[in-house]
């Protein structure tokens, strides 16, 4: 099948206005607590005195996410997207309330680990409905929206907190969305009610609870001891992710199989080395170069907005297949982290560096959107969830693992030399992934 759709979106048409609205505040949301959180971390733990557990809420919200992610998946495959929106619903708000009012690092942490079991339940949801409320021609734009809705949060979230938390309180990072998630969820309703019964049988799947514990804490532990150079722990984390990844994630996508498998295998190459290359840019802007955080900010929001123009420009173009835009995204992400590699020297040109993440987070919108496009065309109804749910298993990931390996890198090395290594190893990474998309990718359109 090929996605030619002449007609107009009907995103924003009378039946569709509220669903959509409902479907992309949550987004923005889940996003702004990520974006915020960050922020106001170092206060959080400062006042609740738990300096010495600093990443464990960033660690057990990871984890938590990434174990409902999976149970999401296998939930909506059987009952539909209902039951997980509420469950997720329910939990980010009582992780909000926990996280709010905590007066000891336990239960912050306990509020962290209901919003990842909370997050996770409502992306995976998320992207079944969108399958079963919105034809396939108007998915390019739904998925260019839901790219779209990280942007205003990338831009402002980590401000906002910032500000929230020295003239106000760090607990209006998590208190003051409540209200909006409400209405967010409230928005839904009309959609969900609607939903035609759902009669899909998905496959038996064995030890799925088992491999969901085993990757969130695998994920976690990865990330932990990539970071602190914890070698045995990475040992562990291998021995849990090993077989857990092979129940998850659709059989050879590790091997770049044709179809869905390199499909999710694609998501997982772009989130991995787009953002382990701008985890360091901030850093190499302050210290090699002297930028004020401010000024070391900038290139990553010229990059979001360029995520966001990418996004909805190619959901505007239905005519253009969307492999090849994936094709397309990869080229200019590995442009992007090859040539900000100038930077990495103090004789680098470091005025440069916006334009040249801008062209790298364009890549971005591009590929990601039409990735979870080609990821529904290739899912059955029975097969939706746990699809998306092996989308979003691949993103972390990959994320985590990259990112992991750069701290390595800047860590065991010179700064400016670790950097170098780790910008070109990506972009050749990032070429992998253009040679491997387009043909490959082709075979999720095929009946």
């Amino acid at each position: 099948m090929t996605l030619t759709a002449p007609a107009p979106s009907r995103l924003w048409s009378p039946d569709r206005r509220w669903p959509t609205t409902g479907i992309l505040l949550l987004v923005t949301l889940v996003a702004f607590e990520v974006m915020g959180v960050g922020t106001a971390m170092p206060t959080m733990v400062r006042e609740l005195e738990g300096e010495a557990l600093y990443a464990w809420p960033f660690l057990a919200n990871l984890a938590a996410s990434v174990i409902a992610t999976v149970f999401s998946g296998r939930l909506s495959d059987r009952r539909g997207p209902k039951p997980s929106v509420l469950i997720g619903v329910s939990l980010f708000l009582a992780g909000l309330v926990v996280a709010g009012v905590a007066e000891t690092m336990t239960v912050l942490l306990v509020g962290r680990v209901l919003q990842g079991f909370g997050v996770g339940f409502l992306i995976v949801a998320i992207y079944v409905l969108i399958a079963l409320a919105y034809p396939e021609s108007d998915r390019p734009a739904v998925f260019g929206a839901l790219s779209a809705a990280w942007v205003v949060p990338s831009l402002v979230g980590p401000a906002v907190a910032g500000w929230a938390t020295e003239h106000l309180s760090w607990r209006l990072v998590f208190l003051a969305i409540i209200p909006l998630v409400l209405i967010g969820s409230v928005l839904l309703v009309p959609v969900l009610k609607g939903l035609p019964p759902h009669d899909a049988a998905p496959p038996q799947r064995k030890y799925l609870p088992l491999a969901a514990v085993a990757v969130g804490v695998g994920v976690a532990s990865l990330s932990w001891a990539l970071q602190h150079r914890t070698w045995w722990l990475l040992a562990v984390a291998l021995l849990l992710l090993a077989p857990a990844l092979r129940i998850l994630l659709p059989k050879g996508t590790l091997l770049a199989r044709r179809g869905l498998p390199v499909t999710i295998l694609a998501r997982g190459l772009l989130a991995g080395t787009f953002f382990a290359v701008e985890g360091f840019i901030p850093l190499t802007l302050t210290v090699v170069h002297g930028y004020s955080p401010l000024e070391a900010g900038i290139p990553l929001t010229l990059s979001a907005l360029g995520w966001a123009s990418a996004s909805m420009w190619a959901s505007r173009h239905p005519e253009i297949q969307r492999y090849t835009l994936v094709r397309v995204g990869f080229l200019f992400t590995a442009t992007g982290m090859a040539a900000v590699t100038l930077i990495a020297p103090s004789w680098g040109p470091a005025w440069l560096t916006p334009v040249l993440w801008a062209l790298a987070g364009a890549g971005m919108g591009m590929a990601t959107s039409s990735v979870g496009v080609l990821m529904m065309a290739a899912s059955p109804e029975e097969d939706r969830g746990f699809n998306s749910a092996a989308l979003q298993i691949s993103d972390m990931l990959f994320a985590a693992t990259m990112i992991g390996i750069g701290g390595v890198l800047v860590v065991a090395t010179a700064p400016t030399a670790g950097v170098v290594v780790l910008n070109l190893s990506m972009a050749a990474l990032a070429v992998v992934g253009a040679i491997l998309t387009g043909p490959r990718m082709r075979a999720t359109l095929e009946p």
